[in-house]
């Protein structure tokens, strides 16, 4: 039998009722009152995230809206630059070319020290591609059917309602809470680098434990594979068309490197079985994201470019799986007859793998909160992608965990979250909070 964090707090709730528990069954029913009240509220948040578009280098509108939300709920909030040496920090993903400084939001509310806690999301998205192919424009967000529709409102803006809105009712429920620090985070460059998060944590933004909002079906995700970008690039013959059958042409040769990941990434899935992936058919998914090359339709190009995202195994570091694909590649463009090996570039991600235990006292805590919300134990799970939990997991001897809304079509057409399961996960989420900071600071 779970035995919920609260339980430990307010003693053992026994026949007949005692008075502790009377109070915080009433606390609890009145936070669920405060968070139906105030549901409008959060997804009013919701769409003007959405509609404050947010892709790599544009996410300042965006952070300021969510700097507004969290001043009206009395945190203090500060903008964080980038930190300096991220060019060279060896868990850095790759430095993006984008112009102006980086920065990250940062919200703080409590007395300070321990018990501390922090909320943790990314505000920027994806772009979204055949904007015409959406069924309403991707940063106009629009509700349909109990879902809101926008570029980011699965992944992961909804995981900001979400917590705002637990915020929200334990500000008017419990105006002092809470009896320590808690922080909500907004980062930048989780869909390509990382290198947001980390910047904050190198900063010194952590606490004794984080919770990504992440979208999770309101099931919590514990793991992630590694991933490694770069941009592969191969040399050909520049020709007249009518001779392209004696030479090589960079795109057919770059289409073959690819066959080539394609085939090695499912090995991997046969020599490096993980128990943790086992509902997980393809973990280590090699996707060709983007190409380009060429100048003339009736001209064979001087070379060929694809950018490529590629999933390695939890026990492997970013340099050995670095080295894996330039070894790769080089062997296969020799046995191809290519006169030299082709250009590797990291360009984004350099994650190693993470995975948090789900027997962990933070996993438990959790849980026992989603219990008492809804009477379901959720499942824990590790998906064939990763966050930014993995830098406090791997590097800062911090717990986390992801927690969040249901979602579909990330990072697709028509991408969207279901409103009522931002409800849903406000009300584990005042639970969590209320007896993480309660039970830590009278433990």
């Amino acid at each position: 039998m779970v035995v919920s964090p609260w339980e430990r707090s307010y003693g053992q709730w026994t026949s007949p009722l005692t008075i502790a528990k009377v109070v915080a069954v009433r606390m609890f029913e009145q936070l669920d009152e405060a968070i139906l009240a105030n549901r409008e509220r959060s997804f009013a948040f919701l769409e003007r995230l959405v509609a404050a578009s947010s892709t790599v280098g544009n996410e300042g509108a965006a952070l300021d809206t969510f700097a507004e939300q969290m001043t009206e709920l009395g945190f203090a909030t500060t903008d964080l630059p980038f930190h300096p040496g991220l060019a060279d920090d060896p868990i850095a993903g790759a430095v993006q070319a984008v112009s102006g400084p980086r920065r990250n939001t940062l919200a703080r509310k409590g007395t300070g020290g321990s018990p501390s806690l922090l909320l943790h999301g990314h505000i920027d998205v994806v772009p979204a591609e055949w904007p015409h192919l959406w069924t309403s424009p991707p940063f106009e967000p629009s509700r349909r059917d109990g879902w809101l529709y926008g570029r980011g409102a699965g992944d992961m803006k909804c995981g900001f309602a979400m917590g705002a809105l637990a915020l929200m009712a334990l500000h008017e429920v419990t105006p002092d809470f809470p009896n320590g620090q808690l922080s909500f985070l907004a980062a930048v460059e989780e869909e390509c680098t990382g290198n947001g998060t980390l910047s904050a944590c190198r900063q010194g933004v952590l606490a004794d434990a984080v919770i990504a909002l992440e979208p999770t079906g309101l099931d919590l995700m514990v793991g992630g594979i590694g991933i490694l970008w770069c941009d592969v690039t191969v040399e050909g013959h520049p020709t007249h068309a009518h001779t392209a059958h004696e030479s090589a042409n960079a795109f057919t040769m770059l289409q073959r490197l690819a066959d080539a990941l394609h085939e090695w990434a499912g090995r991997l899935n046969a020599e490096f079985p993980d128990p943790v992936l086992e509902d997980v058919d393809s973990p280590y998914n090699i996707n060709v994201g983007q190409i380009s090359g060429g100048d003339w339709p009736s001209s064979g190009p001087a070379s060929a470019t694809m950018r490529v995202r590629i999933g390695y195994p939890r026990e492997w570091t970013p340099v050995r799986a670095e080295s894996e694909v330039r070894g790769l590649l080089a062997s296969t463009a020799r046995a191809l007859g290519l006169p030299r090996d082709p250009g590797v570039v990291l360009s984004g991600f350099r994650a190693k793998g993470y995975w948090l235990s789900p027997e962990h006292p933070l996993a438990v805590a959790l849980s026992a909160a989603h219990v008492d919300a809804h009477g379901v134990e959720p499942r824990a799970y590790s998906l064939g992608s990763t966050t930014d939990a993995r830098f406090y997991v791997n590097d800062f001897h911090t717990p986390a965990i992801c927690f969040g809304p249901t979602v579909r079509n990330i990072h697709g057409l028509d991408e969207s979250v279901e409103l009522d399961s931002i409800t849903r996960g406000a009300r584990t989420l005042t639970r969590f909070l209320s007896a993480w900071f309660s039970d830590r600071s009278e433990s």
